[in-house]
């Protein structure tokens, strides 16, 4: 890759990885729901002027059943999955256990897509992703588990929606996508955050967390995250899965005092091989004959 592109994705793991940080002080103040509509909002704010500057509004048009549907499983679900999450495990054990979402997405595509078949180091790759995700989840005091198994869930939500996404919405341009399915994520938030919304003002590192949160971890990341495609291929975009995750632990552990022991160390070993091994690409059919 370029230097360019280096450094695009060393910026991007650094917003992501600090997400969980930004979540955890949001969440400590206000419900999950009322984080994840702030910063859906504070993000569609700044995505609007750009994707309409460029058109996008109108080619969406054709696919807003899909656009909806993936708003919900790409923004709104996950978003709040990760504040409840957050209100019981630790931020950086949150941001390990989400790494497991392209092995979900590999699991899914079988179903979906029968010529996707998975065998030798691929299968390898989906159980040893699978045994790491189990023993993060299981050595979770029983309150935390269920915060661990949002995570999980979250993951699973980020595998559909892509996979809805690759196969829906090829025509659409990566900028209206991202508007649409954070307004789309919004609007279905509204309601929730409405009935959980607070009788005072928050202070300001809940209020300061939703504006990073919308600004950089929503939009700004949309955009670096689709440039970085756009100038190194979505293969090696797809190596801040392997970033985000110690960019996590190192944020919650330097910023939040929170404990990295060795089965934290141990799972995000156990994840990331297995998305290594379970992602790999196949082989083209010319080749495979």
């Amino acid at each position: 890759m370029s230097r360019r592109n280096v450094a695009l994705l060393l910026v991007l793991s650094a917003i992501w990885g600090s997400s969980f940080l930004f979540i955890k002080l949001g969440v400590d103040e206000l419900e999950p729901s009322v984080v994840a509509l702030g910063r859906l909002v504070v993000g569609a704010a700044i995505l609007l002027p750009l994707a309409a500057g460029r058109g996008g509004l109108g080619i969406l048009r054709p696919h807003l059943p899909v656009v909806a549907t993936l708003g919900l499983l790409n923004n709104a679900l996950p978003f709040w999955l990760f504040g409840f999450a957050e209100t019981r495990i630790s931020s950086g054990l949150a941001g390990v256990i989400q790494a497991a979402a392209p092995i979900f997405t590999v699991l899914l595509a079988i179903r979906l897509d029968p010529t996707q078949r998975v065998t030798g180091t691929r299968l390898a790759g989906i159980g040893v992703g699978f045994v790491g995700v189990a023993l993060l989840v299981g050595e979770q005091p029983s309150g935390e588990a269920l915060g661990a198994l949002a995570v999980v869930g979250m993951a699973v939500c980020y595998a559909i929606g892509s996979l809805i996404a690759g196969r829906w919405l090829a025509g659409a341009t990566p900028l209206a996508i991202a508007f649409g399915t954070t307004l789309a994520a919004a609007a279905v938030t509204v309601p929730p955050a409405i009935a959980q919304a607070p009788d005072e003002v928050p202070g300001w590192k809940a209020l300061a967390s939703i504006a990073v949160l919308g600004v950089f971890g929503t939009a700004i990341a949309y955009l670096l995250y689709f440039a970085l495609i756009a100038g190194a291929g979505a293969s090696r975009a797809g190596l801040v899965t392997y970033l985000v995750p110690p960019v996590a632990l190192a944020y919650g552990s330097v910023f939040l005092d929170e404990r990295i022991d060795a089965a934290a160390i141990l799972g995000l070993v156990l994840i990331l091989g297995g998305v290594a091994l379970g992602s790999r690409a196949r082989a083209p059919a010319s080749v495979r004959r």
